[in-house]
């Protein structure tokens, strides 16, 4: 969440940031609630520390009269003490209420877009970053989607996954199985290979770990909870990853912290229909690599850039034909200050898959997080980054769809050592 005090000093900046997110005016005043709340804790602390402090001073008086033999004034000021234990505890219980209205508060405010983020309403107002130049690839008449080859080569089973699980849990099966297999192993060697170590998170996260990388409360509703024992299926691996040094003080020479993970991610997805959905296009599970960075704010997006390049790679890699949109206010993630999509193109479907986002969050996080590093002798909050390096559903839809043949489906030359075949026929 936004950190209090850059919210005070920097109040028509965080306004002004919130209306690229399309905060209406009403939806503004919660800026200014913010800060009423904050003068409230305030004005209550300090009139708790008053009575605190009389009762102290108040509290070596009683002990000098009854040493003095003075016993009635020292009972009217015992007296008096009492009666301020009874106001500290109120006093404290107003406290602890507006402090939890004050954090209810900023959890509602998402982070203050980057200054290039366009202003826009939905996806279709975000701002292609990098173009894909060369010609698309087209199809025959005879070109088929990849939930139709997933049947013909025996690939992934959709109905199968209903009887077993529900709708939107496919089964891999056959050498679809094994190309998923590979392009995990092939996600993880190339971040390997890229400075990133490797991590194999827990799948399921308490509360405290989902609201501190901004899942709670903003994304409660796409999330399946475990409610007997309190634990959430992870929508993520940014989630457990970036929790692992929650709490943590960093060194500034610990910088960068470059991590990455392979895990299954749980979403549940509103419901829509059509072609758009169909098959792999829009599941409940899916496999995923992610890349996490935890960056000194002077270099964090320096490292963005870096991430984008280590995606871009790997896209390169697969030979699959891709643009970069860098998302408008309407469009951008709650935690994110910059994001940047990846979309490839799918050739049978035509049109363009997102695959990956790519994501400077600066402080939102770590200020949840209470993930700081020691700048000299003062402690400052981190930069966190996370990215998809990738997300496997729509990669596996689009190397079918774009590399079929009348023989088969040809796997790129970057995979076969991974896949042990090059073709699925």
């Amino acid at each position: 969440m936004l950190e209090l005090n850059f919210l005070r000093v920097n109040t028509e900046r965080v306004k002004e940031g919130l209306k690229v997110r399309n905060f209406s005016d009403e939806a503004l005043s919660i800026v200014d609630d913010i800060i009423n709340l904050d003068d409230r804790r305030k004005a209550t602390q300090t009139e708790l520390d008053s009575l605190l402090a009389e009762r102290n001073t108040l509290s070596k008086e009683i002990g000098q009269l009854f040493k003095s033999g003075q016993k009635d004034e020292a009972e009217q000021k015992r007296s008096r003490v009492n009666d301020i234990k009874e106001e500290a505890a109120s006093l404290e219980d107003a406290l602890k209420s507006i402090k939890t209205e004050l954090d209810e508060a900023l959890y509602q405010v998402p982070n203050i877009p980057h200054p290039s983020v366009p202003k826009g309403s939905t996806e279709d107002d975000n701002e292609v970053h990098k173009a894909w130049t060369e010609d698309l690839p087209e199809m025959g008449d005879g070109a088929l989607p990849h939930w139709e080859l997933a049947q013909k080569y025996n690939l992934f089973d959709l109905e199968l996954g209903t009887k077993i699980t529900g709708s939107g849990f496919p089964l891999y099966r056959g050498k679809g199985a094994r190309l998923q297999r590979a392009l995990i192993s092939f996600f993880l060697d190339e971040a390997n290979r890229a400075g990133y170590e490797e991590i194999l998170p827990p799948l399921i996260v308490n509360e405290d770990s989902a609201r501190a990388t901004g899942q709670l409360p903003d994304k409660e509703g796409q999330m399946y909870h475990i409610e007997k024992d309190g634990f959430y299926l992870i929508p993520t691996g940014e989630v457990p990853i970036t929790n692992i040094f929650r709490d943590e003080i960093l060194s500034e020479d610990d910088f960068p912290v470059k991590l990455t993970g392979y895990t299954p991610c749980f979403r549940r997805e509103a419901g829509s229909y059509g072609a758009h959905v169909r098959g792999l296009n829009r599941v409940h599970q899916f496999d995923k690599v992610e890349i996490v960075r935890y960056e000194h704010p002077d270099r964090s997006y320096e490292a963005l850039e870096e991430m984008l390049a280590h995606v871009g790679g790997l896209l390169d890699k697969l030979e699959l034909p891709y643009r970069i949109l860098r998302l408008c206010g309407g469009d951008l993630g709650f935690t994110a200050a910059l994001t940047f999509d990846f979309e490839v193109y799918s050739a049978a479907q035509q049109r363009w898959l997102e695959v990956s986002s790519v994501s400077n969050f600066e402080t939102y996080q770590s200020n949840r997080l209470k993930l700081r590093f020691k700048d000299g002798k003062s402690t400052r909050l981190a930069h966190t980054l996370n990215g998809s390096a990738l997300a496997l559903a729509r990669i596996f839809a689009a190397l079918l769809e774009n590399n079929q043949t009348e023989n088969g489906i040809i796997i790129p030359k970057a995979l076969r050592s991974y896949t042990g075949f090059d073709l699925i026929d």
